[in-house]
């Protein structure tokens, strides 16, 4: 019977078999060779034997996946009282604010403040002279002109207070951050929380999980030696090459002594179901040529022996006429040699096998590689008889077929985007639950591990503290054999030290780091769905590359609002210095730029400033700077330098033309000809720096990337061609006349010096600012006492490494960590109590 997964409940009595994702937690009631897929919780990247025998799990986990076998078990625990549910549930927390708010906030309160104090000097300056000239004058000073003077002043101060106020602002910021979404969505980035596009400007460090992150998570056939013929790539060649009776033996040993499969995604995606070295060994064959399926069916199976944990190794028997039979072995490298007396050789013949085939040396080499190596084997049997309880088969004398090299391989393009990060100036960290030797070997494929850098295993690393701990932790490049509370106290530490950290997971186990974390990554197609919750932005395409990609799009929001805010202060500056000094001069104590110019003004600064400096695209020299600190101001010194030089050109300009227009056109001082002369050139003043403001960090070439813009040139045209119509057709309520063809063209070009300015401020020497410099290749070169360091020397024995790494499993630890890291209730840690007895547990109902 089948029933929703939401209508399960504890108690119930749920079949399971290859291939299920647990939707509950259970345990063990019968089955045969069960085994799951536990890396997404664990971080291990070994299948996990499931039974109530020595060394076998009989718990199983909620969101993992059974790779081998089927059986039963009793349901204990579902929905959010379930492993899987109790960590979407802790992940609930809100993040704190990131340093890019919290520097705008501060910033736009200073300018509000700056705005409310000169709107308020404004005032009073003119109420003071209003009151000052009618006491000259001796006139009444509060008659019905005095009333509709304040009226005036009013609107004049509040007309600066909005004009000084940056609504823009929070615009601008919305702006830059949601067209970087949208782009970060095409280069394969599915932002959850907004703000994490800023905080990746910043980022410092990375800390990535291996297993489905760095590497492929797909064990694969990489090299070995088929037939005493060495390969070092797997092609389609190098299955042609071999001779016809070892590419049968090869390929019916794959096929038949094999539980794995292949299936069909939704997508349309052929893919391989079973253990994962059964579907590496699987894949080999396919890509060298094979048709396994085929295979499989015109063969004749007559006994199939499961792997056995004694022998480390599984066997299967086929009959090739009616009266012989030949067994299929395969195993551990140095089990499987050990039983073999024979090699096959080029041509498919069984010779003697001796020291000079070598083979032993290339278990060693391929073991130097941090490779797993596993050997193919057959015998002919003269007579086979099936024996009843029998789990191990005929223990005879094998021929070697060959020797081949499994691994979880590095992500094609990860070694650059790791050389990309650290020239960016960001620290790359390899956390695995893997040990140090294959740990090792990925870090130094990726690029993370330099040459005497800092390796450590979680065991170690636990034992730090205080000092000591911050030490290791920013000079740690590797840390293997990790519980998931090693990875949070790792990112914890940094984040203590200043460092703002970025997390990769793909796996349950990686959640509550990825919520710790300023940015946490998820795969889109690997990863867990508590991955995906807890972090704030996912890889859809799983590729590490694509971060770097958010870190270009981080820096450059970072670089849209700068743009944004050095266009936005110049017209602030200018425009309240005019007004106030233009209001205080004048007459009648009316500012040269009336209201509705004014807010024509805020629209330029404000809304089509935001749209147009807020979509540049990132460019290949923001992965050249440094990272942002937490305390960098918004306006930088040279930035400071543009804003005020220009404010002063535009003063000296526009005052000129108040105060001597009449000398410089030809027109009556204060008529509503000279007025528009002031406005117009002021707005074209802001049009051409607004091209100017693109540029924050000293370049030379402001053009760079102008015409590529297409959406910035649209709201340069916009603005010319509203003011056009402003200037022509405003007439007396914008407080404008018509001009002349030669009138325009000597607004627009006295409009356009700003940008010889711009090119002469770049000489003007600022003291303790400095353009931004590339960063060096290696952001750090960690050291660490030699007592910290757990570097063993590669196994010269592979048998040892086998021992090391194959299937010795302790799980209680880990949960037990998983269970601190989340703030389980008593209910989850009463199920690990249970786990660690095999001999008795008791079932309570969590409802």
């Amino acid at each position: 019977m089948q029933i929703p997964v939401a209508e399960v409940l504890v108690g119930d009595r749920v079949e399971i078999s290859t291939g299920d994702i647990l939707s509950a937690d259970g345990v063990f009631i019968s089955g045969a060779s069960i085994k799951c897929d536990e890396s997404g919780a664990t971080g291990e990247s070994d299948a996990v034997k499931k039974g109530t025998g020595h060394k076998e799990d009989p718990f199983f986990l909620s969101g993992t996946m059974v790779l081998e076998g089927s059986g039963a078990m009793l349901v204990t625990a579902t929905g959010v009282h379930s492993f899987n549910g109790k960590l979407l549930m802790a992940l609930r927390v809100e993040n704190e604010g990131t340093p890019l708010q919290i520097k705008l906030e501060a910033l736009a309160e200073s300018i509000a403040y700056f705005g409310i104090v000169m709107a308020a000097v404004t005032f009073s300056s003119l109420i003071g002279k209003h009151l000052f000239i009618s006491h000259l004058n001796g006139e009444e000073l509060f008659d019905e002109h005095f009333f509709s003077a304040i009226v005036k002043y009013t609107i004049t101060a509040i007309t600066m207070l909005v004009v000084a106020v940056p609504e823009g602002l929070p615009l601008a910021v919305t702006m830059a951050l949601a067209y970087s979404t949208m782009k970060m969505l095409e280069d394969n980035n599915l932002v959850r929380h907004i703000d994490a596009c800023e905080t990746m400007g910043g980022a410092t460090n990375i800390c990535s999980d291996k297993t489905g992150t760095l590497t492929e998570n797909r064990m694969t056939v990489v090299k070995g030696a088929i037939a005493g013929n060495a390969f070092e790539s797997v092609t389609p060649a190098v299955g042609s090459q071999m001779a016809a009776p070892v590419r049968d033996l090869l390929f019916q040993g794959i096929a038949v002594n094999s539980n794995a499969y292949e299936t069909t995604r939704e997508d349309g995606t052929k893919a391989f179901i079973g253990s994962k070295t059964e579907c590496a060994l699987l894949q080999f064959s396919s890509k060298l040529g094979s048709d396994f399926v085929g295979v499989r069916k015109s063969s004749n199976v007559a006994r199939v022996y499961p792997f056995s944990s004694r022998l480390k190794s599984m066997s299967t028997v086929v009959a090739v006429d009616s009266k012989k039979h030949r067994i299929y072995v395969k195993g551990a490298s140095e089990i499987i040699v050990g039983r073999c007396d024979r090699i096959l050789n080029a041509s498919g013949t069984a010779v003697p096998l001796t020291a000079a085939h070598g083979v032993s040396a290339k278990i060693d080499e391929l073991a130097q590689e941090a490779l797993r190596t596993i050997g193919l084997a057959y015998a002919d049997l003269d007579s086979f008889v099936p024996v009843d309880g029998d789990d191990e088969g005929p223990q005879v004398k094998l021929v070697l077929i060959g020797i081949v090299g499994i691994e979880d391989p590095v992500r094609e393009a990860v070694p650059k985007a790791v050389k990309d990060c650290q020239q960016a100036g960001i620290t790359v960290r390899m956390v695995t639950g893997d040990n140090i030797i294959t740990a090792r070997s990925i870090a130094k494929k990726c690029g993370i591990l330099t040459e005497g850098g800092l390796c450590m295993e979680g065991p170690e690393f636990r034992k730090l503290t205080g000092s000591e701990l911050t030490r290791v932790a920013t000079s740690l490049q590797v840390l293997a054999r990790s519980s998931p509370m090693d990875k949070q106290v790792l990112v914890d530490t940094l984040k203590k030290a200043g460092q703002v950290v970025a997390v990769t997971g793909d796996g349950t186990n990686d959640g509550p780091a990825l919520k710790l974390a300023n940015v946490g990554f998820s795969m889109g197609i690997a990863g867990t769905e508590v991955a995906k919750e807890a972090s704030d932005i996912v890889l859809m395409d799983d590729n590490f590359a694509s971060i770097v990609k958010a870190v270009s799009w981080g820096r450059n929001v970072y670089d849209s609002i700068r743009r944004f805010l050095q266009f936005q202060m110049t017209v602030n500056v200018a425009a309240v210095a005019l007004a106030f000094i233009g209001s205080i001069t004048s007459e009648h104590g009316e500012s040269p730029l009336k209201p509705v110019q004014l807010l024509w003004v805020n629209l330029i600064m404000d809304t089509m400033a935001a749209l147009a400096l807020a979509t540049d695209s990132p460019t290949p020299d923001m992965l050249k700077r440094k990272p942002y600190a937490k305390n960098e101001s918004l306006i930088t010194p040279l930035m400071w330098r543009n804003i005020l030089g220009q404010a002063l050109f535009q003063m000296v300009v526009n005052l000129s033309i108040l105060y001597f227009g009449d000398k410089i056109f030809g027109v009556e001082l204060h008529s509503v000809k000279h007025l528009t002369f002031f406005f117009n050139i002021f707005v074209f003043c802001q049009v051409f720096n607004e091209i100017n403001a693109r540029k924050i960090y000293g370049e030379l070439n402001i053009f760079a990337g102008l015409f590529s813009n297409r959406l910035f040139m649209s709201v340069i045209v916009f603005t010319v061609v509203m003011q056009f119509l402003f200037v022509e057709f405003g007439g007396s309520f914008v407080g404008t006349t018509s001009l002349s063809l030669r009138e325009w063209l000597v607004c627009i070009g006295v409009g356009a010096l700003s940008m010889p300015v711009a090119l002469l401020l770049h000489y003007v020497p600022v003291p303790g600012a400095k353009p931004a410099a590339p960063v060096a290749a290696a952001t750090t070169t960690p050291t660490a006492p030699a007592a910290t360091v757990h570097a063993p020397k590669p196994a010269a024995n592979w048998a040892k490494l086998a021992a090391a790494t194959n299937h010795s499993r302790s799980p209680s630890p880990k949960l037990v960590d998983v269970a601190r890291q989340v703030r389980t209730t008593n209910s989850i840690l009463t199920f690990i109590r249970r786990r660690r007895s095999h001999h008795q547990f008791a079932l309570k109902d969590e409802k």
